[in-house]
């Protein structure tokens, strides 16, 4: 292989990864992904320009967000053709092999059979945490490790700190069924379910990939009256919900 269509590999590779970091971190800026990757941001922005070009990666404003000399950060987004890119899951066979399900036994097959994948999922969630937390705020932290690490690019983050509508909004940037869960919302209906039972606490959804989101979202109440949000795991181990 030539020194060329080495350089030309080895920037492919690179330019794979800056996608995988949008993913991860997204809304995320050039300088955001630079400082995760050690690269330049320049080098960032041309990946991102290519990107872009490409359409697997979109702007995305955020109101209150400055770069320098007052001017709105550029913040990037995985589209949903970046999604389709990323993901590794036969989408249409299992929406063709679901449709033959439901054609054959009913929508209520469908939902038995999304119950058993997601029941599947909670399993190897439980396997992933050693120790549930004793406050929901430590038990949505775990939960977010444990969905990264089954590929759904997730995080956990307090919104709405010392008030009485202190929350966790648990942010999924990567959904491995994003195509079967838009023609099959079932899917999103019992991990939802599983979230409330994984959480001990009732849940709702404020967004979702399949249902063209950039990212699926959801509000876990964690506000005692007045309560601070701090996760009292270390300092308190019988601390309450």
């Amino acid at each position: 292989m030539s020194s060329h269509a080495i350089a030309r590999s080895e920037d492919a590779r690179t330019r794979q990864r800056v996608l995988g970091a949008v993913l991860d971190l997204g809304p995320v800026s050039a300088s955001g992904v630079a400082k995760v990757m050690d690269l330049t941001a320049a080098a960032i922005r041309r990946h991102f320009d290519a990107l872009e070009a490409d359409g697997l990666i979109e702007v995305r404003r955020l109101a209150g967000t400055r770069a320098g000399r007052g001017r709105p950060a550029r913040q990037y987004v995985v589209t949903a053709r970046g999604h389709e890119l990323i993901s590794h899951t036969y989408d249409d066979l299992a929406v063709d092999v679901l449709g033959f399900v439901e054609r054959r036994s009913g929508r209520e097959a469908v939902a038995e059979f999304a119950a058993e994948h997601v029941a599947e999922l909670g399993q190897r969630l439980r396997a992933r945490t050693e120790r549930p937390g004793p406050t929901v705020v430590g038990r949505a932290r775990q939960l977010a490790a444990a969905l990264s690490a089954e590929g759904f690019a997730a995080s956990a983050s307090p919104v709405a700190v010392g008030t009485p509508l202190e929350a966790i909004q648990l942010c999924q940037g990567h959904c491995p069924i994003q195509h079967v869960a838009k023609e099959y919302p079932e899917f999103c209906e019992a991990e939802l379910q599983l979230f409330a039972e994984h959480l001990d606490v009732d849940v709702r959804r404020l967004s979702t990939l399949a249902n063209g989101d950039h990212v699926c979202t959801t509000h876990i109440p964690t506000s005692v009256l007045n309560r601070p949000l701090i996760d009292q795991t270390d300092r308190n181990q019988g601390g309450s919900r």
